[in-house]
């Protein structure tokens, strides 16, 4: 049993790792404009980040455009700057990620779409992203593109897998001329929101488990580690404190 075990795992990683090695492509395309999208999201998303998937799947013409938008202009680092490459591909996971629960609407939970094999292939892995000549699924763009080629940790706070625990989707799109001032007011709101994190012991702080998953992405400058992010963006506590970890809940973010 232990061996069966093992191996799955082993399987899973190994999976997991040559999935998320993603290759540059060459594209010659020039910046896009996300005000389709930034439409869209002020039209069905509330400031909390509840989703109306209802209205996004009634304007699905506008919401298909934007897709459309997406899939035909691949970032390049040629004729985008690292900011407009960073908006693009968070925009892209987030319209993705929604494109991916309309088409199963309804479901209590994005884990409920289940492709490939049990317990080794998950939701994340379903490659339906089609970007020009490349093909992605949601752990390409989150792991091998955003998290390998920029290296900035806020952008868990800004990508969304529909669930409650997650980040909010934010009711704007991002935007490279305030890419910087909306990834850290998605910090502080995701850190001061009392459903995904607790701080209401100074002593003993009660967080979301991505700050324990994805805590090594923060152990680089300028946080050197979860506490020191806390330190920036969260509310107040003291420096010593404890730590706890919450359970997820991957219920439909609506």
């Amino acid at each position: 049993m232990k061996k069966i075990l093992f191996f799955s795992v082993f399987i899973f990683t190994a999976l997991f790792i040559t999935g998320c090695g993603v290759k540059d492509y060459k594209s010659s395309s020039r910046p896009i404009t996300h005000e389709i999208w930034d439409s869209l999201l002020q039209d069905n998303v509330t400031e909390e980040g509840a989703v109306n998937y209802k209205g996004i799947i009634a304007d699905s013409v506008k919401f298909n455009k934007y897709l459309s938008l997406l899939k035909n202009n691949h970032p390049n680092k040629a004729n985008w700057n690292k900011d407009e490459q960073l908006a693009y591909w968070i925009n892209a996971y987030n319209a993705f990620t929604v494109k991916l629960i309309v088409d199963n609407y309804p479901v209590k939970s994005i884990k409920d779409i289940k492709n490939g094999i049990p317990f080794v292939n998950t939701v994340w892995d379903i490659k339906f992203i089609k970007i020009e000549g490349a093909t992605y699924d949601l752990n390409n763009i989150e792991h091998g593109i955003i998290r390998e080629n920029f290296k900035e940790p806020r952008i868990h706070f800004a990508v969304n897998c529909a669930s409650i625990s997650c980040p909010r989707l934010r009711n704007e799109a991002f935007k490279a001329d305030k890419l910087d001032v909306q990834l850290a007011d998605n910090a502080r709101y995701f850190l001061a929101n009392t459903v995904k994190n607790n701080f209401s012991n100074p002593n003993n702080l009660k967080l979301s488990k991505i700050l324990k998953w994805y805590g090594g992405d923060f152990k680089r400058k300028p946080y050197n580690g979860v506490k020191g992010l806390l330190k920036k963006y969260g509310p107040t506590h003291e420096d010593g404190a404890g730590i706890e970890y919450l359970d997820y809940d991957w219920n439909l973010n609506e």
